[in-house]
């Protein structure tokens, strides 16, 4: 369980700076550590505190097919910029590319990751 913690902590780091390498919205002021505090705390978020959203926004996601889960993330994105100092996302756009940027790369890794993970297991 705790490798599987770190790989996914490391993998964390490595979305969020993919996404601040891709879009100048996205920064990290030069800063490794703020990439590396931010994967840490966008992971906690995405382990805690995601699960609760999703379940509370249930209903809204049936009406509105799943849309209102993108913006759960979102959020989670947010909370992270809110958190952790040096990390900034400017303008709405950004957040909404940055979200689905990191979607879609946690898909590609998770698709690459999970067959080693389930023989591992």
């Amino acid at each position: 369980m705790f490798p599987w913690l770190l790989v996914s902590w490391a993998v964390n780091a490595v979305v969020l700076g993919v996404t601040g390498w891709l879009l100048p919205g996205v920064t990290f002021h030069g800063s490794a550590w703020t990439v590396i505090i931010a994967a840490a705390v966008f992971g906690i978020l995405n382990t805690v505190l995601k699960p609760i959203l999703k379940l509370i926004t249930f209903p809204l996601a049936l009406v509105t097919l799943g849309i209102a889960w993108f913006f759960v993330s979102l959020f989670t994105l947010w909370l992270t910029v809110v958190l952790v100092p040096k990390f900034d996302i400017h303008g709405f756009w950004n957040y909404v590319a940055a979200t689905a940027i990191i979607w879609a790369l946690d898909r590609i890794v998770d698709a690459i990751v999970a067959p080693a993970r389930r023989v591992a297991t």
